[in-house]
């Protein structure tokens, strides 16, 4: 089975999906990561006194880190405008996402849910931006793609979370289509993966990621319902393509 894993930017995939990648990896499937920018606006530049072109190279080079830790079968990492992709012309967008699937050919495709987590509008245009290209290639006939689903963060019914700044956004219980059961070492893969975010370490440690994530992952599966929720994001694929 080929994962896609398409985040906007570089630490998406170590806040939490690492550690389901790292399980697929050891279960023999092929795990390729697209990022669409460099993160280069991030306000740890600041700090570091860095330009947005410097500091995009230096998470870029933390990402290199993660891809080698981690094991992925590819990564690829665009330069797309960081905190920029609400100003670009979605076609134009969805043409650059579309390159990339056709050039891998996966079988099923991990993105964020419609409330991103986190809000942040990167996060909620390339849900949009996916969603809307992947009913689209299945109408095309397009037969490899198999999946889509959303990495989220489950409604436990508390107080919302709130986290290095952001109010965390959750997925309701009955949204929940598949659960991931992590082992020490998939958890120790995330926590390598977030260690290599050199420049990130105070916000990874104010944020609380590892206590969130727990043991377990949550996805969505678009267009799917599966309860009890299923274990494994390969599990039960549909037969025939639902619209």
């Amino acid at each position: 089975m080929k994962y896609l894993y398409i985040f906007p930017h570089p630490d998406d995939e170590s806040f939490g999906p690492a550690a389901g990648m790292h399980q697929q990896l050891r279960q023999g499937h092929e795990v390729h990561l697209l990022t669409l920018t460099k993160g280069g606006a991030t306000q740890q530049r600041q700090r570091l006194g860095l330009s947005i072109d410097e500091m995009g190279e230096v998470r870029h080079q933390e990402m290199l880190a993660v891809q080698q830790t981690l094991g992925l079968t590819s990564m690829t990492v665009l330069d797309l405008p960081d905190s920029g992709l609400k100003h670009m012309d979605p076609r134009e967008l969805e043409e650059v996402v579309r390159y990339q699937i056709e050039r891998l050919r996966p079988d099923i495709v991990v993105s964020y849910p419609v409330h991103g987590i986190s809000g942040f509008h990167d996060h909620l245009v390339m849900h949009a931006v996916i969603k809307r290209l992947y009913l689209q290639m299945l109408d095309e006939g397009v037969g490899y793609l198999k999946r889509l689903a959303f990495f989220t963060v489950p409604d436990g019914g508390g107080p919302a979370i709130e986290t290095n700044g952001f109010r965390l956004k959750q997925s309701l219980p009955e949204e929940i289509d598949c659960i991931l059961e992590l082992n020490e070492e998939n958890i120790d893969a995330m926590k390598r993966a977030l260690a290599c975010y050199a420049t990130y370490q105070e916000t990874i440690e104010r944020s609380g990621v590892v206590e969130l994530i727990g043991s377990r992952l949550h996805f969505e599966i678009f267009n799917e319902t599966h309860q009890p929720a299923l274990s494994d994001l390969a599990a039960a694929l549909p037969a025939v393509h639902r619209e």
